[in-house]
């Protein structure tokens, strides 16, 4: 973890930091537990390189509530990197160290001062390509696998051949046993359209691209440093909400003062 303070002009995030802020969070949540599934809440993510919109599970109230929060009421993602990028793995944004970050800096250990519980929804939602899904320490020091409050990553992944299915299909078996298998559907996604099945059961998936996959293709294959950073800065320009909860269209903006040096680890 990196020795620098970052200061943001903003006041304190008022969800507070950890076990509060999930509490509150998880309240938002309950709130909107009769929305459909097919009344999926949408954010425009604009970048240098285009535009990816996404839709957010139901599913996953938490990190839905979470990620439309700091863009309805903070505007947080504007201006901020895609710092990680790797071809055919993924593309990573929501270090707020990467606002104002200096060519060449090495970024990715940062996020605000609470973590996100678990919302892990296997079989039914998984690492396909265009999984929108949540960063996060490693399980040594995460061992409820607990997600970045910031950090996100939207799979590219390939097309798996048998290996990398036997891959996935281990990596269930150590985590869950026989309680959760690979199922057929997933088998067919994995080979003809792509994902990345080994991080099933590891990292919360919590939404998936609608349109702009030719964008986060092209982000992937862009000149990178050995940190895996762009050479050239892939910028999110602004997110907005296209679709939101009901009754929260007209939440009023609010602004915060601090982000916590709390590191994200590689996976």
């Amino acid at each position: 973890m990196k020795n620098v303070m970052l200061i943001i002009s903003m006041l304190l995030l008022c969800i507070g930091v950890g076990a509060q802020t999930a509490k509150n969070v998880g309240k938002a949540g309950a709130v909107v537990k009769t929305v459909k599934a097919e009344e999926r809440p949408e954010v425009l993510i604009e970048t240098t390189m285009g535009n990816i919109r996404v839709a957010l599970y139901n599913e996953t109230p938490l990190h839905r509530d979470n990620f439309l929060k700091l863009i309805r009421e903070y505007h947080y993602y504007d201006s901020l990197l895609f710092h990680r990028v790797i071809p055919d793995f993924m593309i990573q944004a929501g270090d707020p160290y990467s606002k104002n970050a200096p060519k060449g800096a090495v970024l990715g250990d940062h996020s605000l001062d609470y973590t996100i519980p678990a919302e892990i929804r296997l079989p039914q939602i998984y690492h396909k390509r265009g999984a929108l899904a949540a960063a996060r320490e490693p399980d040594m020091v995460n061992p409820k696998r607990e997600s970045s409050s910031s950090q996100f990553y939207i799979v590219y992944g390939r097309k798996q051949d048998e290996r990398g299915l036997q891959r996935g299909r281990d990596n269930l078996r150590q985590l869950f046993g026989d309680s959760i298998q690979m199922t057929d559907e997933m088998r067919e996604v994995y080979t003809t359209v792509g994902g990345t099945p080994h991080l099933d059961g590891g990292y919360t998936v919590f939404g998936e691209v609608l349109e702009g996959m030719d964008v986060v293709d092209r982000i992937q294959r862009v000149e990178r440093d050995a940190n895996d950073r762009p050479l050239e800065d892939v910028r999110i320009v602004k997110a907005t909400i296209l679709k939101d909860l009901p009754g929260m269209e007209k939440k009023p903006k609010k602004v915060m003062k601090r982000v916590a040096k709390k590191s994200v680890r590689r996976k």
